[in-house]
Parts: C-alpha cells; sequence; structure tokens
C-alpha cells in the first residue's frame, strides 16, 4: 500500500494539513484525515473538508466542451484551445482591455500568479479580478489603511493567549469550524470570555458569553459608539497612541454622540458598555462578511482597528483579525497582481512597475496604469466598455455576483471560457468549457489566513481529459503570447514568484519547495531559508509599520445608512450567511438531488404579519431586482424584520444588491430590502427570477 500524501485542505483559509490516501485503482481518493505532524491544525479536521476533499458531490466536468448551435458539445482540447486563441488573439488586436479575466481563491499561488502574469503582462488587460474581492477587499483596504500593508498582524498562535474574543459579523462555527475550536477552546479560561456582535443567533452565538444583536448594517455606528465610549470614560491607552499611531485627535473630534449612534444600532448603552469593557482585556477582534460585504465594509473594518489601537489591543495574543474565506485568498492577494504586484508590491509605483515589468521580460507600458473595476465593474464592460470575451478560472460569477440575473445577461453577451472542475451555473452560459483539476490532482501551494504557506500534493491523477489549472494558463499563454509563461513545472513557477517577492512586504523569497517538505508550512515574511513570520510590525516591544510616518493610522468613518432602505413596499431586510455545507457557491456540496430553492429562515412574528401559514414550506422572497421561491423555516434565532438566506445558493443573488464599497469595489451582499408573500402552486415549483417584482408604489 502507497504511502499517505501530505496536502493542505483548500475548502477555507484556515490551511489544516491534510493526510490523503490513494486509491487501490482507478482515480479518485481513498481516505482523509487531519494530519497531526501539520503545524496548523496538528490532526484536527472538519467533516466538510473531508468530504470536499474526498467524495465531492458536484458534477465533474471531464471532457473540454463548445458552444454548436446552442449547446455544448464534448470536443477536443486542441479544437477549444485553437478557437480560444483565435476568439481572444482577434479580441486584443482591437483593444487589450477586451479580455476580461477572473481568477479565484480556489487556485493555487502558482496558477494564481500564471493567470496574473498572463493577464497582466501578456494581454495588459485592467479587467483583471478575482472573487476574493467579494469577500476580503474590505479588509485588505481596511488594513493598508491603518498599517500600510495587507493581511492581519495576528496569527494562531494569538488566539490561545487572548482573554476576551470579539466576533463581530462573523460565523467561524460554521465557517471555520477548526478555528473556532480554538477560539471556543481559549474563550472558557478562567477570566476568559466569547462576545459576539451579529444580528442573527448564529450558531457562534448561541455558544458566547454575551450576544450583542444589533440592527442590521449599522456595524459601523455600533463600532463608534463602542469608541466614543471607550474615549468618554478614559480607557484609551494613551501611551500606545501616542507612541505608535497618528490621526488620533482627528478621529477624537469626529466621533459621534455614544447614546445617539448606538441607537442607531438599536443597542443600548449598556450594551455599549459591555462592548467597551471587553476591549479593556487582552482583545482579539475577529470579523468576516458581515462587515465586508457593506458599502461601508472599508470604513467599519478600520473602525474595528480603531478599536483595537485606541485600547493598546495590538501585540501578541491581541489585534484585529480578519477572518479569510477562499482557502487561498491570501495566496491570491500575494501572488496574483490583482490589486498589487507580487509580494504586494505598489501597483501604481512607477519604480515597482519597472520591477515587475524587467522580471516578466515585458514592455513596462504593457501593465494597465490601475487594478481595474472589480468583479461586478468588469462584468459592467461587457455593455458599457470594451470587454468582448471574458475567461473564468475556478469562479462562478454567474451565481457569485449580486444582481446575478444582470450578470447573466451580461456574461451571454461576451465570448465565454468557463475553466472549472464542476459544472456550474457559469459553464452553462459558457462557449467554451475547460475541465479542470481539482485540488486533491494538483501540485502546488496555498497561503491561509495567518500567513502560512503550505504545500498541495495530488494524491489521485488525472482522468485522460482533465487538465490542472497551471497547465491550460500557460497553454493558452503560449499560444497568445509565446515564451510569456514557459514551462508548466509548479516548483519552477514558485520560484519564479518567491524571487520576485524578494524585499517586499509579503517576502517569499526564503521558501522553497525542499523547505516546505522539511517543516509542512512557512509563515511570510521569509526573507531567508531560516526566517519566518510572527506577529506583523512588532519586534521585541517596538513598532514599525510601513507608513510614511512609521505609524498606525487611525481612520474617520462615519455610518450613512443603508443603500437600500426598507419602505411600506420592501419592508424587509435581506442578509445572507455561510451555511454548513456551503461554499464558494456550492458546486463542491451540492449534488443533483440538493433543493432547487435556498432555505429561508424567517421569524415567526415576520412569517405571521406576511399572513403566510406558520406550517408553509414554501414562500417567495421578492426584490427589486427578482422574486426567488424558497424553502421555509420558522426560526426565532433571527430577528424580526429580516430574512435569511444563504449566500452561496445560485439563487441567492438574483435578490442582491450590485452597489459596491466605494474603496475595495466589494459588493454590498448583506442588507437589501425585500418582502415576503405566501408561494402559489406556480411560485412553488419556480425558478430563478421566474416573475418580475413589482415596481415601487
Amino acid at each position: 500500500m502507497s504511502e499517505p500524501v501530505q496536502t493542505t485542505c483548500m475548502r477555507c483559509a484556515v490551511g489544516c494539513g491534510h493526510l490523503t490516501d490513494r486509491v487501490d485503482a482507478g482515480y479518485g481518493i481513498g481516505t482523509v484525515r487531519g494530519d497531526v505532524t501539520h503545524p496548523v491544525n496538528r490532526g484536527l479536521a472538519c467533516s466538510r473538508g473531508v468530504e470536499e476533499t474526498k467524495d465531492p458531490e458536484g458534477t465533474w466536468l471531464t471532457r473540454p466542451l463548445v458552444r454548436m448551435d446552442g449547446d455544448l458539445q464534448p470536443t477536443t482540447w486542441d479544437v477549444a484551445l485553437s478557437r480560444i486563441a483565435n476568439e481572444f488573439g482577434n479580441a486584443l488586436d482591437r483593444d487589450h482591455d477586451s479580455v476580461a479575466v477572473l481568477g479565484s481563491g480556489q487556485q493555487t499561488n502558482e496558477a494564481a500568479y500564471a493567470l496574473g502574469k498572463l493577464a497582466r503582462g501578456g494581454f495588459g488587460t485592467r479587467y483583471y479580478d478575482a472573487n476574493t474581492t467579494l469577500c476580503m477587499a474590505s479588509a485588505v483596504t481596511a488594513y493598508y489603511d491603518a498599517f500600510g500593508s495587507d493581511a492581519p498582524p495576528c496569527t494562531y498562535d494569538d488566539i490561545e493567549d487572548a482573554k476576551t474574543h470579539v466576533v463581530w459579523g462573523a460565523n467561524p462555527a460554521v465557517a471555520h469550524p477548526v478555528m473556532f475550536r480554538w477560539i471556543s477552546g481559549s474563550a472558557t479560561e478562567d477570566d476568559s470570555e466569547l462576545v459576539v456582535v451579529d444580528p442573527v443567533g448564529t450558531k457562534t452565538a448561541q455558544g458566547a458569553d454575551e450576544h450583542v444583536a444589533l440592527e442590521p448594517g449599522t456595524d459601523l455606528a455600533l463600532a463608534r459608539a463602542v469608541l466614543a465610549r471607550v474615549v468618554e470614560r478614559g480607557d484609551v491607552d494613551e501611551e500606545f497612541v501616542e507612541e505608535a499611531t497618528t490621526g488620533f485627535e482627528e478621529l477624537r473630534g469626529d466621533l459621534p454622540n455614544p447614546k445617539d449612534a448606538a441607537a442607531t444600532a438599536d443597542v443600548d448603552i449598556e450594551t455599549v458598555d459591555k462592548l467597551a469593557d471587553a476591549f479593556q482585556e487582552q482583545t482579539l477582534v475577529y470579523w468576516g462578511m458581515g462587515v465586508n460585504q457593506s458599502t461601508q465594509g472599508t470604513e467599519t473594518a478600520g473602525a474595528l482597528v480603531d478599536l483595537c489601537l485606541a485600547t493598546g489591543n495590538l501585540g501578541p495574543g491581541t489585534g484585529p483579525f480578519s477572518l479569510t474565506g477562499q482557502a487561498n485568498s491570501m495566496g491570491t492577494r500575494v501572488c496574483s497582481s490583482k490589486g498589487s504586484w507580487p509580494g504586494m508590491r505598489s501597483f501604481t509605483d512607477p519604480d515597482e512597475r519597472h520591477v515587475v515589468a524587467e522580471a516578466w521580460n515585458v514592455p513596462v507600458e504593457r501593465l494597465p496604469d490601475d487594478p481595474g473595476p472589480g468583479p461586478v465593474g468588469l462584468v459592467n464592460a461587457i455593455d458599457d466598455g470594451p470587454v468582448e470575451a471574458v475567461w473564468t478560472v475556478a469562479t462562478n460569477p454567474a451565481a457569485g455576483l449580486p444582481d446575478a440575473s444582470a450578470a447573466r445577461e451580461h456574461l451571454e453577451d461576451a465570448f465565454l471560457v468557463a475553466q472549472d472542475a464542476f459544472h456550474t451555473e457559469t459553464t452553462e452560459l459558457a462557449d467554451i468549457v475547460l475541465p479542470a483539476a481539482t485540488w486533491g490532482e494538483s501540485s502546488g501551494t496555498a497561503v491561509n489566513m495567518e500567513r502560512r504557506v503550505s504545500r498541495i500534493r495530488p494524491a489521485s491523477d488525472l482522468v485522460p481529459d482533465v487538465r490542472t489549472d497551471l497547465d491550460i494558463i500557460t497553454t493558452i499563454g503560449e499560444l497568445l503570447v509565446p515564451g510569456l509563461l514557459g514551462d508548466p513545472d509548479p516548483r519552477d513557477v514558485f520560484d519564479e514568484l518567491a524571487a520576485l517577492t524578494a524585499g517586499t512586504l509579503a517576502d517569499l523569497s526564503g521558501i522553497s519547495y525542499a523547505r516546505l517538505d522539511d517543516q509542512q508550512a512557512v509563515r511570510w515574511p521569509a526573507p531567508d531559508a531560516v526566517s519566518e513570520g510572527g506577529y506583523r510590525y512588532y519586534d521585541d516591544g517596538d513598532w514599525s509599520f510601513p507608513t510614511p510616518s512609521g505609524k498606525a493610522r487611525f481612520s474617520t468613518g462615519r455610518h450613512e445608512g443603508l443603500p437600500e432602505p426598507t419602505n411600506e413596499t420592501y419592508p424587509l431586510t435581506l442578509t445572507t450567511a455561510r451555511e454548513a455545507d456551503g461554499y464558494n457557491t456550492g458546486v463542491r456540496s451540492r449534488g443533483e438531488d440538493a433543493p432547487a430553492n435556498p432555505l429561508a429562515r424567517i421569524n415567526p412574528e415576520t412569517v405571521e404579519a406576511a399572513d403566510i401559514a406558520a406550517d408553509a414550506d414554501v414562500a417567495v422572497v421578492e426584490s427589486r431586482r427578482a422574486n426567488v421561491p424558497v424553502r421555509m423555516e420558522v426560526d426565532d434565532a433571527v430577528p424580526t424584520g429580516l430574512v435569511w438566506l444563504p449566500i452561496h445558493h445560485p439563487e441567492t443573488n438574483a435578490l442582491t444588491l450590485p452597489e459596491t464599497d466605494p474603496r475595495s469595489d466589494e459588493p454590498n451582499f448583506k442588507q437589501c430590502a425585500v418582502r415576503v408573500r405566501p408561494a402559489t402552486d406556480e411560485a412553488a415549483a419556480g425558478t430563478l427570477g421566474d416573475a418580475e417584482a413589482p415596481a415601487d408604489d
């Protein structure tokens, strides 16, 4: 029997080490279990990570497909690639921005790097992004604002040392169960506590010492109320603020009255005081999509950072810790040239642009002048801009973008190439479908949310007509920009990437496959073969930030209301969130027998007010953009006036708003105005967007 393969789970961004066994014959993975020698998880593993590695429930893609006479038909790789080269080549001859590319936090670092190199250095397009912008961009922007650099300063080592754990707008008990085990374990120690801020009584909130159920979309108002109260009570760590920060006096003068801000969040001042008390201990603040996915996501994430700075909660055992969703979102940020050049080099700095152009041996003027408009703007540019062709890699914009019905219409107007391991709503629309390997069949690396790089190793051979993402990307690159990408060997690609990050804030140059074979996981920055990063910006009591002043910066955002408030016609607020078996639009976990309609959780009082029978199985949720038949669950954990839907169900985003954060381009997935009505027999059997939602009265 062969030795088990050491690899990394690619379901979420915790980065657990797995041991996978090959099957005795044929293709696939035999067994999966946690790796007790891996420095991240020490043998722990969640059931969903194991199941989605071993036996995903999605529909596998096994042949290239080409659309002929309106239908997708099996074809050969030569035919598919030839048509892509022809269509992309003709479009690029007309305009270098005519080909748009969407990558993913589900790719390896090597594939993400190659895709970004081809999109930016080969095509020269500004219309390149990744689905990580749909979840992490606001946190990234807030980190840059505060620290001059991306990524959390904290590491997993800090969880055990924290006294107070504040989970704000996140549900790690569902989304990151291994990490939540560490959080809850630390919070049960003497003099420790878990505080959850969330409108919904989530699984995480159910295990908390304190649950603050704020009004949906008022996170920034509440965070500012807490900071204003900290200032009023004289609880600011003045010594730390003076030594390590700048901008506090400007912020102090702009803080709201704490009672007024608390009222905006529908929280009493006593609850604000409890939150202020929490920050007087050694505190870690974790946040997720409930904060980021908002038109004020950057400012809200910045306000949570401000709370840490003002109370001196920066340093080992404390700090602001954004919870990354996508397995390799951090790697995409470091490697892919999405919002910065590899190593987080500044996208617009002339010197950095010359370094990248020289390393890639391309003219510097070919590199786009800005990172582009984000995924929503990218798809809109099919109608409003130069985009003629779209290439999606391990992502599903037809389901994952807000106002998804409109996004689908745009994608249908483009020459669409969809590269994925599974059948998705996007492959349904594609002109060419390219079958790609999943993580159990690929070789490369990934970076988890605490900045640890680890290996991805295949435990199964590829079926004959399936190719790895890296292989597909380099092959298309060779057809369109010969000589740019070279041989698709993951080790060589990683070495090139690592060398390009030398001397940067995200230095990988001291990491190699050989080092990862020996140590399994190494945290960046790692500028040499023996060092690795720890708590960022802090060294033996001294603080140093990559900002002009060398200090951390406060922000001054203020709550400005929702982009689509409720009214008499649409009196309810929709919120979206992860469910335990739904990740990355659920393509790995939704089998053929999965319900077509999403599960809506609704408070019994809301159900009664909508004249829906309490024992009804189905209902219809309507927004200004669409109506969606839903399976209904009456649930006291959801407050009155709120409708909960799973964000990863392909029908949910027909309802959501296309408005985005002006700083980060991240969409406002979390709040929009809706109404609920009883389902007719026709609606109960319906599908996405069957009926137009009535216009406002």
